[in-house]
């Protein structure tokens, strides 16, 4: 069925008249006549029938002008519902993240998007990098957080921030004055350190087998909490990422020691399947991280 024909029907049958159909239809009365013609044409039924300068409906004419309402009332809702959605008044974002990127970073951008885009409903979840890989891969979320670059053609890995490695200290530690750390300073050393497998224990064995420094591997954690109580009420030290521990080192509470290497650094990166397409809501995502990561250069260096 033609839905244009239904709707010039439909205002026909609801002004009980030609013209005014017309009139809220921009067109010309006889065009509303032509349209309604084809309409009864196609399916051998009279709908309207003329008496005087006023359209009645005829029986079949009622039990269509029902359903029309119906279907241009739902014709209606869906382009509001399009119009909202370009106008940012509704949509749905879905995110995973593995935990360091969804714990200590995200937050602040999801706080920056809902200030700019409060009617859009955000949805995360923090998953190991390798099911944040498959999940994006399988298009079931919309954009991933990682903290190493996707191997996968069809991923497309874009570095969204880069972070200084620390070592953590307690107060009472010998190296709370120490303005840096050297590699020398390391050695022999009670470690805690993050488990096996994760991207800071990659970068912190390497750094160690590069300076030759060994040291003594007290714990080995998977929870970034876990690590810093143990650091701020025992002897042991710690090498992670300086935004992990940014609220203990600012209240005292550790202390963060920067190294002299300047390349002991981790980075994380947004990931999406290259074929993606960017709605609107997405679109701003993509350009708030863009504006926190530059915010959060800006302030790293400072």
């Amino acid at each position: 069925m033609n839905l244009y024909q239904l709707k010039v029907f439909y205002y026909a049958a609801k002004y009980e008249s030609l013209s005014r159909a017309a009139e809220k239809l921009y067109i010309t009365q006889p065009a509303v006549t032509k349209q309604i013609q084809q309409l009864q044409n196609n399916y051998g039924i009279k709908l309207l029938n003329r008496f005087g300068k006023k359209m009645v409906l005829t029986d079949a004419g009622r039990n269509l002008f029902s359903i029309a309402e119906n279907i241009l009332e739902l014709e209606t809702r869906a382009e509001e519902s399009i119009r909202d959605y370009q106008q940012l008044k509704s949509g749905n974002i879905n995110i995973i993240s593995s935990e360091t990127f969804g714990a200590y970073y995200l937050p602040f951008i999801l706080i920056d998007y809902i200030k700019l885009n409060p009617n859009i409903k955000i949805a995360t979840n923090i998953l190991p990098v390798e099911e944040v890989h498959e999940n994006v891969l399988s298009l079931k979320c919309d954009v991933g957080f990682v903290s190493y670059v996707i191997e996968d053609p069809r991923i497309v890995s874009k570095r969204i921030v880069e972070d200084s490695i620390v070592l953590i200290v307690s107060k009472k530690h010998p190296f709370a004055d120490k303005k840096y750390f050297s590699p020398s300073d390391l050695e022999g050393q009670n470690f805690i350190m993050h488990e096996k497998g994760s991207a800071t224990r990659r970068i912190v064995d390497e750094y160690l087998t590069k300076n030759n420094v060994n040291v003594k591997i007290k714990f080995e954690l998977s929870n970034n909490e876990a690590i810093k109580r143990i650091v701020e009420n025992n002897n042991e030290i710690a090498l992670v990422t300086k935004n992990i521990a940014i609220e203990e080192i600012k209240s005292k509470k550790l202390i963060g020691i920067p190294g002299k290497d300047k390349f002991l650094k981790r980075s994380f990166y947004m990931i999406y399947h290259k074929d993606k397409y960017f709605s609107k809501p997405l679109s701003k995502l993509a350009k708030i991280v863009n504006d926190w990561s530059f915010k959060f250069k800006n302030n790293s260096s400072a």
